[in-house]
């Protein structure tokens, strides 16, 4: 069993990096906006927090899957439904935000088509990585603990750079008004412990 455990804690490690980029979607701190701003915040806010809680649950399933006592097989298992559940939450985060429209603030529109984008990718990038880790080999030990360095060191590219049109979208008002909101709130409470 040597080798595995390390492999599978610095998995771990790389998939707490992933979950910062929900807080991209969560306000800090700010005062009142306009109504159609708060109104906006609040739909966004409503259908991220769902999603950045299945994100957490998909952290702490593979956490949990992270003993010297784990198998591979169990191992794969885990983080295959793990990586399929963040995917269609980070579509689902793309779709609010779809929803909502462009927030009401200079380059709103562009802003919003870019998180869009961005939320998309993320989804696909987390699919793929699904894909890879249904492919690797259980029966070999050591192959099966390279392909999970390979996959951590695809979620630290992710988690290092899925996140700046998120963070454009909510500069200034749209971070302000985002705050106001007990749902966003909530979601950063919540992505916060997931990355401590």
């Amino acid at each position: 069993m040597e080798g595995t455990n390390p492999v599978n804690k610095k998995l771990a490690a790389a998939l707490s990096g992933g979950a910062v980029l929900v807080l991209a979607l969560t306000g800090c701190g700010g005062d009142d906006s306009g109504d159609k701003l708060n109104s906006w915040a609040q739909q966004v806010c409503e259908g991220v927090q769902p999603q950045a809680k299945k994100i957490e649950a998909a952290n702490a399933a593979i956490q949990k899957q992270t003993s010297d006592s784990s198998q591979p097989a169990d191992v794969q298992k885990t983080d295959a439904q793990a990586f399929q559940d963040m995917s269609d939450a980070y579509k689902a985060m793309g779709t609010a935000v779809q929803k909502a429209g462009a927030p009401d603030v200079e380059d709103g529109e562009q802003k919003q088509k870019a998180a869009v984008a961005e939320l998309n990718q993320l989804s696909t990038s987390y699919a793929s990585l699904k894909k890879q880790v249904e492919e690797l080999d259980t029966e070999d030990q050591a192959k099966f603990a390279d392909g999970l360095k390979d996959i951590a060191t695809e979620l630290n590219k992710l988690s290092e750079s899925g996140n700046d049109a998120l963070k454009a979208l909510e500069e200034g008002d749209v971070g302000q008004a985002m705050a106001q909101q007990a749902s966003c709130k909530s979601a950063s409470a919540s992505a916060s412990a997931t990355t401590s």
